[in-house]
């Protein structure tokens, strides 16, 4: 219930609804899909759509611990760190488009590109409201030009993040699950991030994917009403009267 008082605040509960309206319709396609076909291809996007709330979940528990509890405390800093671990999850759902390279969904291609669209980009916008959130905190406790630094430096970590989920296969929960393997796949791309094309370039290119995308929707978010024309708000009041 808190959680949800949380999400359901005046300030969130627009963008959450609308969020929540979306994941529905989503999953409803996905489910008339596996009906329609007979078969369960897509299920897994459902799950990864699961995985790109998280970070929002994480981002309204950190910014509520930091508006009731002593700023900068160590629950607080807990939350923020588990957000920034699982934010990656929330674009990640963009590369599930290579699937539709497989010749066995080349048969329903268009239905399947729109559906993995309507995915990822409910997934990109979960992701990009939690990072305004946390980029409201960071610009309450450095200010405004720190929040953008912050925000470049999330992109490039979360496309790394979606590097190693991607290419690599690793998953969030490794980093307790197998944290040694982690480690060394870590290890291994920083001795010589250019072995492969993708290996550098990939990251790189999300990340400014990321922070471009962040910046159009940040700007769309901020725009201001065009005021009304003094004879036409006139001709509104005699209308009103």
């Amino acid at each position: 219930m808190r959680l949800f008082r949380l999400a359901l605040k005046r300030e969130t509960a627009m963008p959450v609804l609308a969020l929540g309206f979306a994941s529905a319709i989503s999953v409803v396609l996905v489910i008339a899909r596996i009906l329609w076909t007979g078969r369960s291809l897509y299920a897994f996007l459902i799950w990864n759509l699961f995985l790109a709330w998280l970070p929002l979940v994480f981002a309204l528990l950190a910014c509520d611990k930091y508006e009731t509890d002593c700023r900068g405390n160590w629950r607080f800093l807990g939350l923020s760190a588990v957000w920034l671990l699982f934010f990656p999850n929330a674009p990640y759902i963009f590369t599930d488009l290579f699937h539709l390279t497989r010749q066995f969904f080349f048969q329903h291609f268009w239905v399947d590109m729109v559906l993995i669209l309507l995915f990822a980009f409910t997934g990109l916008v979960l992701g990009f409201l939690s990072l305004y959130l946390m980029q409201s905190v960071v610009t309450r406790m450095f200010g405004r030009l720190v929040s953008w630094v912050f925000i470049g430096a999330v992109a490039i970590l979360g496309s790394f993040g979606i590097y190693l989920g991607r290419f690599l296969r690793f998953n969030t929960w490794d980093v307790l699950v197998k944290p040694a393997a982690l480690y060394h796949g870590i290890g291994d791309w920083m001795a010589d991030p250019f072995a492969r094309p993708v290996s550098f370039a990939f990251p790189m290119l999300f990340a400014t994917f990321l922070f471009v995308s962040y910046l159009m929707l940040y700007a769309l978010t901020h725009l201001q009403p065009a005021p009304i024309p003094v004879r036409a708000a006139e001709a509104v009041a005699v209308q009103e009267s």
